[in-house]
């Protein structure tokens, strides 16, 4: 999936340099002469390279319907992989597609860009909602969550104006917040043997500091105060009620609602309650190696949730 992704949007880079040549002007894939040119780009050719490198990179970030890597990559790679994928694999997909769009929004399609943005957003939102509900797999589920927020990422960017800056904030929390649920996820399956709610039960118990890291990460993922996500998510809903978009920012909400109760039932299946007899004990606890960059990365969730540092705060200018 990746490598055919990946081949899309060469394609579409292809399509990118020939509508410089359809318009009579010089043949380039330097972004700044790309900009300058945009508004005299050919628009069919602009068009179909922006769908080309829409979908190409679109599969690389997970975005749903192209989504479908996703859950059996994460569902089976270990918690330090699953956090390089979603914190950083997806996240430089997604600042590879920010760049198109800079041309796009530069020149004649700018509308269009934003539409499709707009409904593959809250596509993937919406396909990230129906498989979380009545997730058993507690690694598939944090797959879907970030199908959920490439989707999230992708509607700020469609949204424009503050949202932007809303969007581009969110990667960070993204990225760190993941760092947390996929490390406390990757502790509790190695404690358990199992990946499966119906053998993991009470992790607060048996894996305690894992137990309440998975947790907090589930609230701060979830958009829940006063973790950054929040503000994020926050200044992205905004933007959409003042700049009128009242029906996205409603089906925003909403998705957002379902995702948190659907996730809420498996992580609170896994953390509370008793271990069961059942369930053979691995050997595995916590300890300081394993439970410190957990620690690490939720304080700086939090923090970004009270503060915002002066370099991202000048990401709104």
């Amino acid at each position: 999936m990746g490598s055919v992704g990946i081949a899309l949007a060469l394609l579409g880079s292809f399509f990118l340099a020939y509508s410089s040549l359809k318009a009579g002007l010089e043949s380039t894939l330097l972004f700044d002469q790309l900009i300058k040119d945009a508004p005299h780009l050919s628009p069919p050719w602009l068009h179909a390279a922006f769908v080309l490198l829409f979908i190409g990179y679109g599969t690389k970030m997970g975005l749903a319907p192209m989504h479908t890597w996703k859950p059996d990559a994460y569902g089976e790679a270990p918690g330090m992989v699953g956090t390089l994928f979603a914190g950083g694999v997806t996240s430089c997909a997604f600042l590879a597609l920010l760049r198109v769009y800079q041309i796009c929004r530069a020149g004649p399609e700018a509308d269009a860009a934003r539409q499709i943005m707009i409904g593959m957003g809250l596509f993937s939102m919406a396909t990230a909602a129906v498989f979380v509900v009545r997730q058993r797999d507690f690694k598939r589920m944090l797959a879907y969550s970030s199908v959920e927020h490439m989707g999230i990422l992708i509607l700020g960017i469609g949204i424009g104006g503050t949202a932007i800056y809303g969007a581009l904030l969110h990667l960070v929390n993204n990225g760190l917040t993941k760092g947390v649920m996929f490390l406390s996820a990757g502790n509790i399956h190695r404690a358990y043997g199992s990946k499966s709610t119906d053998d993991v039960h009470g992790a607060l118990r048996r894996v305690p500091l894992s137990g309440a890291m998975f947790l907090a990460g589930f609230l701060a993922i979830t958009g829940s105060p006063p973790f950054g996500p929040f503000i994020s998510e926050f200044t992205i809903v905004n933007a959409a009620v003042a700049s009128g978009q009242f029906v996205v920012a409603g089906l925003f909400l909403l998705l957002l609602g379902v995702v948190f109760v659907g996730m809420g039932v498996t992580v609170l299946t896994v953390v509370q309650g008793r271990p069961l007899e059942t369930t053979p004990e691995t050997g595995y606890h916590d300890h300081v190696s394993t439970g410190a960059p957990i620690l690490l990365f939720l304080a700086v969730v939090l923090l970004l949730g009270l503060y915002i540092p002066p370099p991202l705060e000048r990401l709104s200018a």
